[in-house]
């Protein structure tokens, strides 16, 4: 059974070099990496991660970025690495909402040069309502016509602050998700274990919601202890929860053994087959 790293974060070289450019012009880039300790990393340094840490192939995605030039160039970088890398990489977009047709185009445009999704969205910084019926129409026409994957950030409503943790909770996601029901070819993806949202399925009308929903394990260690695994599982099903480190913040290394720590193992958790066919 292959490995797959459902959440990692690359950037064109040529941004991270302009790093200071991108802290005045993006307010997601300023948010996460104002700090000089914020990590960055390029394609060839998550192949590398990769193959340190014996994973066979990563979902690649940007953040969600406020400004179109910066989307747009890393858009472009992440479908050429998942171009350069078929085998290894599968590439998401990057657009907000905010930018109306624009957001279409982007999207549409990024479809073409081969990229399988949205993410991921950072909606606070973004500054749009995930939860907005008329905002997210667009967005999820076009990825229901095109059977695309939209992957979120998501916010715990309690708990320790940190950068860039937002205030996209579970009563947010909800919205959200009862907006998406009617797009059947959409498949959501909730980073962060949701903000907790896997737990509120022990509501049987939450848990008929999220028939449609994903959970990845982006960040766990800084989140969580090592039983949120079992915990998630026994509430929605293992094959719910998709295993992502989000790199370069944290190795895929580290994540396995926080899962492991719980008593279980990469292979109890989805290897992300409902998502893609082969290319």
């Amino acid at each position: 059974m292959a490995t797959t790293d459902f959440h990692t974060h690359i950037l064109p070289p040529r941004v991270s070099q302009e790093r200071e450019k991108w802290i005045e012009r993006d307010a997601t880039f300023r948010e996460l990496f104002a700090d000089p300790r914020a990590k960055l990393a390029s394609a060839e340094d998550l192949i590398a991660a990769m193959d340190h840490d014996g994973v066979d192939r990563s979902v690649a995605m940007g953040f969600g970025w406020t400004d179109i030039e910066l989307a747009r160039e890393c858009n472009d970088y992440i479908a050429e690495s998942a171009q350069a890398h078929p085998e290894r990489l599968i590439g998401l977009a990057s657009v907000n909402p905010n930018w109306g047709d624009d957001a279409v185009r982007e999207l549409e445009r990024c479809v073409r040069l081969g990229l399988r999704g949205v993410g991921e969205l950072h909606p606070d910084t973004q500054g749009f309502d995930l939860g907005d019926t008329d905002t997210m129409r667009p967005i999820l026409e076009a990825a229901n016509e095109h059977g695309l994957v939209i992957v979120t950030h998501s916010s715990e409503p309690v708990g320790h602050l940190y950068q860039g943790k937002g205030r996209t909770t579970p009563g947010v996601l909800m919205r959200f998700i009862e907006n998406a029901r009617d797009y059947s070819n959409v498949k959501i993806v909730c980073a962060h274990w949701g903000g907790g949202l896997p737990f509120y399925a022990l509501m049987p009308e939450v848990k008929e919601a999220l028939e449609n929903v994903w959970f990845d394990t982006a960040a766990s260690p800084f989140l969580y202890e090592a039983g949120v695994s079992i915990a998630v599982s026994r509430i929605i099903g293992s094959e719910r929860v998709l295993p992502g480190s989000d790199f370069p913040l944290i190795r895929f290394s580290r994540l396995r053994q926080h899962i492991e720590e719980s008593g279980l193992k990469l292979t109890d958790f989805s290897e992300c087959g409902p998502f893609w066919r082969s290319q």
